[in-house]
């Protein structure tokens, strides 16, 4: 390959103004949905219509008794960790490498998080969670990340071992599984994200899925009140006293939301199927490289493909840094190519380092620091995430990405001093 970087002068690879990649996919289908909708109602109060139609299609994709519908993916978590009694006092287990909502809702309601580190694949480590139980802990939080199963197996070893409540932040794994069984169905509740890039997309939303009746109590008392508690609660149950009023917030759906989601559903698996092929190209062509792993799946794993999170080998490049490396992708075109964020070791934020601003109540309780999670750090500092198109049409422009990949990785000796 001969063409100059683009970063040192040479002409770009991708010349094709973004974005290069939306999500939901939105058509004449959707906006039938939502039209109709919207000449329907927007607004309902109960479990019904719209609202009703998709609980009922989440419960049965999911194979489980009870999905309620939340505003959003924090708002769902929200009400997971109240209906599943964690408060003061209770620490729970959680990734140190996550979105931050995975854990904040804790804060709210007092429990203590106990971060744990995370495997080779970003995934919170079975090992690092035996090691981080107290008498104390009560239940252990798994998150999915990019949508890619945790190793469940060995994680609800360690949780069954101890008796403790295992409970799911599905939100980038819709529509994943292990041999055949779906996230967001391995323990007692799971919450989902349904915010706009997700896989299963409302523009912004979330629910919590459930076959503990208790559990779906209490999540309608946190989120919902007055009709839907008073319809759905049973009268000789203690929380009936309180169907009014629930516990004052108001977590509903709105219709218009609900009606995008539903649509969405119906064409999940398609969805699913096509971003599969998009990330098995990707990967066997990408891992060809230098300075690129590739994720791989075990045998029976289904991801959902939130994201195609790459390794960057710094090794492997004559110690070129990965800022240097992405800041060259960046000037080939590949303006999808991300660094995250706000996804990233949670000891790397201040709300964690020193919570007490926000919530004096912490000031003894937590305290961590750079450098307490040393793989979630190395895997967030080498971490570029792609995109997983799911159509064909979209071939051309992947094969794009991964020409700029070859080109910067063939160069990448320009980059150095």
């Amino acid at each position: 390959m001969t063409s100059p970087l683009a970063l040192l002068g040479g002409n770009p690879v991708i010349t094709q103004a973004g974005p290069h990649f939306s999500w939901p996919p939105l058509d004449e289908q959707s906006e039938a949905a939502i039209i109709g909708q919207l000449r329907h109602s927007i607004s309902i109060y109960d479990r019904a219509g719209v609202v009703e139609r998709l609980e009922e299609a989440l419960c049965d994709y999911h194979g489980v008794t009870h999905a309620v519908l939340t505003s959003s993916g924090t708002a769902a978590l929200h009400s997971m960790y109240s209906a599943s009694g964690l408060g003061p006092g209770d620490e729970v287990i959680v990734p140190a490498y996550t979105f931050f909502a995975t854990v904040t809702p804790l804060l709210h309601l007092g429990a203590t998080p106990v971060l744990a580190d995370c495997d080779e694949s970003g995934n919170l480590d079975s090992r690092d969670v035996a090691r981080r139980i107290t008498e104390r802990t009560k239940a252990v939080v798994v998150t999915h990340i990019w949508g890619v199963p945790a190793a469940m197996q060995a994680l609800k070893a360690v949780i069954d071992e101890h008796s403790l409540m295992l409970l799911e932040d599905a939100s980038h794994a819709h529509g994943a599984s292990i041999d055949g069984q779906r996230a967001g169905t391995f323990g007692r509740a799971a919450a989902f994200s349904m915010n706009g890039p997700k896989p299963l997309s409302a523009g912004e939303g979330g629910f919590v899925l459930t076959d503990d009746d208790e559990v779906y109590y209490r999540v309608l008392v946190h989120s919902q009140y007055n009709k839907r508690c008073r319809n759905e609660l049973p009268s000789d149950h203690p929380l009936y006293d309180y169907a009014v009023t629930g516990m004052g917030l108001k977590f509903r759906i709105h219709p218009l939301a609900a009606a995008i989601a539903l649509d969405q559903l119906g064409r999940l698996d398609h969805y699913l199927i096509g971003r599969a092929e998009t990330a098995d190209y990707l990967r066997e062509r990408l891992s060809e490289l230098p300075g690129i792993v590739a994720p791989e799946l075990p045998v029976g794993v289904r991801a959902s493909w939130y994201g195609l999170p790459l390794q960057y080998a710094t090794n492997e490049l004559d110690g070129l840094p990965v800022e240097r490396f992405y800041e060259a992708l960046q000037a080939e075109g590949c303006r999808e190519v991300d660094r995250p964020g706000s996804t990233c070791p949670l000891n790397l934020l201040p709300l964690f380092q020193r919570p007490e601003t926000l919530f004096p109540g912490y000031a003894s309780k937590l305290s961590y620091s750079p450098r307490d999670f040393p793989n979630a750090e190395a895997i967030h500092r080498n971490t570029l995430k792609l995109p997983v198109w799911h159509r064909q049409e979209d071939r051309s422009l992947v094969d794009s990405y991964i020409h700029a990949f070859r080109k910067v990785t063939a160069n990448y000796h320009a980059l150095i001093g």
